[in-house]
């Protein structure tokens, strides 16, 4: 069974198949994860919730299949859209939009700690425009391992009530996932633990006493194998 896809939160799973049907492996806070991982090859293409495997050895993606036409992007365009702002710990700011009707949805998926919901414009196309003028002061796009150095730690409110001020958002937000962090989570790709809960794309794993940080990005296109990796992993010092 190979790793095709993954979901983040607020509704994370990790998208399985072999060909034919795309299973969810749901990642509850409390579920038990037992897999080696195999080899990793191009993950291929989903269709109509049917896998169309690739044996291409890059990984993710092959060529073929990194952009891959998606009718939904055309949709995703129209309607009323939102541009926000999001913090990540302690403080990194950015900017970003999407439709309306999926703003906190967006910022969970983003592992955001908090949001503000600052303008409501007609369509994505002027959201754009609008996202790409706050950008000359904030950022558009942050990294995961950006997000991974404040995890466990608090957001900035000074710094964040400062830049509210700038902007007089119609609506706040402060994003919970449901778990609590006693030292930063060390970085692993890995799919074998007890899951402690998602934040984004961030998979948050125990093992041994240690909580383990995986992008679920750098796990697809791995094969599964049923048992634990024996691989030699990083341990935080208060395991020992």
């Amino acid at each position: 069974m190979q790793v095709v896809g993954y979901r983040p939160a607020p509704d994370p799973a990790l998208l399985l198949a072999d060909g034919g049907p795309v299973e969810r492996l749901e990642l509850e806070p409390g579920a038990e994860l037992a897999y080696g991982l195999g080899a990793r090859r191009c993950a291929g293409a989903i269709r109509n919730g049917n896998h169309i495997p690739c044996d291409r050895e890059r990984a993710p993606k092959c060529s073929r299949h990194e952009r891959v036409f998606d009718e939904s992007t055309l949709r995703e365009r129209e309607g009323e859209h939102a541009v926000y702002l999001a913090a990540f710990a302690p403080a990194t700011f950015k900017v970003g939009i999407t439709r309306l009707d999926r703003l906190e949805t967006r910022l969970r998926e983003q592992g955001a700690d908090r949001g503000a919901h600052v303008f409501t414009v007609a369509d994505g196309d002027i959201a754009r425009d609008v996202e790409e003028d706050l950008g000359r002061d904030l950022a558009q796009r942050v990294r995961v391992a950006t997000k991974l150095d404040g995890f466990g730690r608090d957001v900035d409110a000074g710094a964040w009530n400062e830049l509210l001020a700038e902007h007089e958002p119609i609506e706040t937000y402060d994003l919970d996932y449901g778990f609590a962090l006693d030292a930063a989570p060390v970085p692993e790709t890995m799919a074998a633990g007890t899951v402690v809960g998602v934040q984004g794309r961030v998979l948050l794993l125990d093992r041994d006493d240690t909580v383990y940080a995986v992008d679920m990005r750098d796990l697809v296109g791995y094969e599964l194998r049923e048992g634990e990796t024996t691989r030699d992993r990083q341990a935080s010092l208060g395991s020992f």
